[in-house]
């Protein structure tokens, strides 16, 4: 509070700049509930007495023993996302999801058989009434692919044991379903294939109850006794879950992703929208940077597909990589108009900062449009720690004609002043995730790329080479977990893309020579 008056003070004198620049919140508080261990232990302990109430409640035979086998479970899951997914072990956002959507899903189970006991609902509808698929999809939409499978032997397994007899049957249609359900969903782009995977689920837990003994009950065995009328619910049942499973958690997919921290494909293609306000002002305002940032997302976008990395992902970090240069994008060589670089009346130092600066700036404009976090980690590492070396190089230069031209007038060596290569680096974060690493090394490529008069394959696989050698001499990827066979496959990404954006037009003729006369008729030449 006091700080606040002070720095008004300072800014009615002139003293201060009223403008101050965006942070992330990095509070201890934020950090401990984040990452702490004491959040996550109070995740496995609620979950633990959660799973108790659930077996302990209702008619259950052996629920002691029952619980003791459930606890062994449970420890093992807790030991496998350990030693198997430890980036959501850690994460005490995306464990308190895991926990509470298998809770979630096993307590809809539960509650199902005690309105079967209490005779509300047909003893017969229950297991067509399960949403076998809730859990696998959460988790496969959300978390990979890996956690929903996960995710659907864990729930199966205590599923079967909410049972009053632990149930093999309602073990293998669950089992089956959740795998039904991460096959559908490997690879989500829009909601429309939830709502398919969810009447995929439908269709396998239908025939699965069937071939089980689960619908009609006599459906194959004896079609004459079977209740059709049973049948039609059943199916009804069946479907209406699985479909109805799927709405509920494509519709609840921006709630869960705004709580958690998790960003899906699904949004990811939402915040491509080209129509954004930032790059929109980009189209105006640097449309040199615009396309740039189009060519770059094109090259990370292939680069990722190639390693198997999110493309979605880096598409979309890529449209924003450069939104810093909004601030002054004349003084950017893609945005420069002919023959006019206002870098000529500056010195290299102050040519560098400017150039530098793009990155703050780019921070600070996507904290203050609400960009998605891993949005903000991209502008922040697209550049890591390197050297801005054109104006380095100037610098030393000049440096050097200085000193020769002390020595002609008898100058001090001190008077000279002297080249800081730190005050020529990004003051970034180098990259730290498969996706950063992509850019960088996707924006780095373009931007050399324009400098080839020609290209040629060769000429182009060697810039390629040259650029990401000298990426990885700097250690700008030393903590990124790109390893040297994805560099290779980067590096032929990279070769094939340029190549085709790069490739030479054949020379149309000139205006006057388009047409041919034919009996008097002028045929138009084709154009493409």
């Amino acid at each position: 509070m006091f700080k606040f008056f002070h720095r008004q003070q300072l800014v009615k004198k002139g003293l201060a700049c009223g403008k101050s620049r965006r942070k992330v919140d990095e509070s201890p508080w934020r950090e401990a509930l984040a990452c702490g261990w004491l959040p996550r232990m109070l995740v496995f302990v609620a979950f633990a007495i959660g799973l108790a109430v659930l077996i302990f409640t209702g008619d259950q035979a052996e629920p002691l023993k029952k619980y003791l086998i459930c606890f062994l479970v449970f420890a093992i899951s807790v030991a496998q996302l350990w030693v198997n997914y430890p980036q959501s072990f850690y994460r005490n956002s995306s464990l308190a999801l895991i926990y509470a959507i298998l809770f979630l899903q096993l307590g809809v189970i539960k509650g199902l058989l005690m309105l079967a006991n209490s005779g509300k609902i047909d003893v017969q509808l229950v297991p067509m009434l399960i949403p076998y698929a809730l859990a696998p999809l959460v988790f496969s939409v959300l978390l990979g692919r890996h956690l929903g499978l996960f995710g659907g032997i864990l729930v199966s397994l205590w599923g079967a044991f909410l049972m009053p007899v632990i149930d093999t049957v309602f073990l293998v249609i669950s089992l089956i379903s959740g795998v039904v359900a991460v096959l559908f969903t490997l690879q989500v782009r829009r909601r429309s294939q939830l709502i398919r995977a969810g009447v995929y689920v439908g269709l396998a837990v239908w025939l699965l109850g069937a071939i089980f003994g689960q619908i009609g009950p006599n459906i194959v065995t004896s079609p004459d006794l079977t209740d059709w009328m049973m049948v039609g619910w059943q199916t009804l049942a069946a479907f209406g879950v699985g479909i109805g499973t799927a709405v509920v958690v494509s519709g609840t997919l921006p709630i869960v992703e705004h709580i958690f921290g998790i960003t899906t494909d699904i949004s990811w293609l939402e915040s491509a929208d080209l129509n954004h306000p930032l790059l929109k002002r980009m189209t105006l305002e640097a449309p040199g940077t615009y396309h740039h940032s189009l060519a770059v997302a094109n090259l990370a976008e292939a680069g990722a597909e190639a390693i198997g990395a999110n493309p979605t992902l880096c598409r979309v970090c890529a449209y924003f990589h450069d939104i810093g240069k909004l601030v002054k994008p004349e003084y950017f060589t893609e945005n420069m108009v002919s023959g006019e670089n206002p870098h000529d009346d500056l010195a290299p130092s102050m040519s560098a900062l400017i150039i530098i600066s793009h990155v703050k700036e780019g921070v600070d404009l996507a904290l203050k449009h609400g960009l998605n976090e891993r949005i903000v980690d991209v502008i922040r590492e697209h550049h890591g720690n390197s050297l801005v070396r054109y104006f380095y190089k100037r610098a030393l230069q000049q440096a050097e004609d200085a000193r020769l031209g002390g020595k002609i007038m008898n100058l001090r060596s001190d008077d000279v002043p002297t080249v800081s290569e730190e005050s020529f680096r990004y003051q970034g974060t180098n990259p730290q995730t498969k996706e950063s690493g992509i850019i960088c090394l996707a924006d780095a490529v373009e931007s050399a790329s324009r400098s080839l008069e020609r290209p040629t394959p060769q000429r182009i696989e060697d810039l390629v080479d040259e650029v990401i050698s000298q990426k990885m001499e700097d250690g700008i990827l030393e903590e990124c977990p790109l390893t040297l066979a994805d560099i290779r496959h980067l590096k032929a990404s990279f070769d094939f893309t340029l190549l085709n954006m790069m490739h030479s037009r054949i020379a149309y003729p000139k205006d006057e020579e388009r047409g041919s006369t034919n009996g008097g008729r002028t045929t138009p030449a084709v154009t493409a």
